[in-house]
């Protein structure tokens, strides 16, 4: 499965504004199936890959930006914020 999230256009404005919740909400709608399975792979607008199980939605925290949290298979728990997601990849057998 590959859900790719639109980018925003970056200006500053409410159109902007309300183009970030769209991804927030398009995110969480992909991940939430994905919770406590391995073998996800989340790749960010900056270029990193993240591949490892799904362990944390945040999204209810007042004044904090959603995230989730994937543990690597080193162990290593990697917090990404949603807006930062460009795709996300199950590499699972379907």
């Amino acid at each position: 499965m590959v859900s790719p999230i639109s980018k925003g256009s970056g200006a500053s404005n409410g159109r902007h504004e309300r183009q970030l919740k769209v991804e927030v909400t398009k995110a969480l709608a992909a991940l939430q199936p994905l919770y406590g399975k391995s073998n996800i792979e989340i790749l960010t607008t900056d270029g990193h890959r993240v591949r490892g199980t799904v362990h944390s939605l945040k999204t209810t925290q007042a004044l904090t930006t959603p995230s989730v949290k994937i543990e690597c298979a080193d162990g290593e728990i990697v917090k990404i914020p949603f807006p930062t997601i460009a795709e996300i990849r199950d590499h699972n057998d379907v």
